[in-house]
């Protein structure tokens, strides 16, 4: 609850939930998400709300003075051998193919590096990623861009881009259809199209004005794999959902001039809102991606 706490005492000094936000990178809504998380956890309301304000209780005086000695000592222990800089616990948010791809060599090489810091993945699709990095419930994400601008207090690295092909039985492939026509005849498992991938996926069915049979629809890339490896279907995928090669059984086929693509990167906190260990394995995630790719392409 550290976190909480110090934008709890952020809101007490500069009034506001957005005068708050902007002295310490959060956005309005993350702080909003820290003050009730950290209400709910005290299991009482620290404001009393009356439309947009909300001015501080007399729980709330109670809970700064206590938060302030609280912060006040644990920065004393931050300083007696500065150990504390170099072990913790890193919250790492990660889409599923990062998971079992790039991010294995990244998480390795972190260890190497820093083997007193922890790690803890988190699971999850990129929209709710983005959020819990926002709200700062997680340092650091490993997702797909999404199609609209990022909040000023986050930055964006960009890792890789994927591109999407047809995987359909290999049965199928050897009918010589072209990508086009087995679309428009098949059976097709979607990609969710509340994913930012299967956003993809979506447009790139309206721009080729293709009316697909649709008999499923799934956000997990690897459940997709596996079902068309079954025949129930075709899919449209990003390469990376099969490192080491595809499945027996499936063959991919490429969109040719039509190939459309995923970005995955990384999404962080601005430096001041960031500590000095989601920074670094954000540099070591990076420098892990050409490795990984070889790997994958092998």
């Amino acid at each position: 609850m550290l976190r909480e706490l110090k934008t709890f005492i952020a809101v007490c000094q500069h009034g506001t939930f957005a005068a708050a936000g902007a002295r310490t990178g959060l956005t309005q809504s993350a702080v909003s998400a820290q003050i009730q998380r950290l209400e709910e956890h005290l299991g009482r309301a620290l404001f009393d709300r009356t439309g947009r304000s909300a001015t501080l209780n007399g729980a709330g005086h109670e809970t700064l003075a206590l938060a302030e000695e609280l912060l006040t000592l644990y920065a004393r222990l931050e300083k007696l051998d500065g150990s504390v800089e170099h072990a913790g616990l890193l919250r790492v948010g990660a889409i599923a193919s990062a998971q079992i791809s790039f991010l294995v060599d990244a998480v390795q090489n972190f260890r190497r590096e820093l083997p007193a810091w922890r790690i803890r993945l988190v699971p999850g699709v990129s929209l709710n990623l983005l959020g819990q990095v926002d709200s700062g419930e997680i340092d650091v994400a490993v997702i797909i861009r999404p199609s609209f601008a990022l909040p000023a207090e986050l930055s964006w690295r960009s890792l890789t881009t994927e591109p999407f092909v047809l995987l359909v039985p290999s049965a199928m492939a050897g009918d010589c259809a072209s990508w086009r026509q087995i679309l428009k005849q098949a059976p097709f498992i979607r990609y969710d199209r509340g994913s930012f991938g299967g956003r993809l996926v979506e447009r790139f069915l309206l721009r080729a004005r293709l009316k697909v049979n649709e008999v499923l629809e799934m956000d997990e890339i690897q459940g997709i794999v596996q079902m068309v490896a079954r025949g129930i279907g075709v899919a449209l995928v990003p390469t990376i959902a099969g490192p080491g090669g595809w499945p027996a059984g499936i063959t991919a086929i490429s969109l040719g001039n039509e190939t459309f693509y995923r970005e995955v990167g990384l999404v962080e906190r601005t430096h001041h809102g960031q500590h000095k260990a989601a920074r670094r394995f954000a540099e070591i995630t990076a420098a892990a991606m050409p490795t990984a790719c070889a790997s994958a392409a092998q």
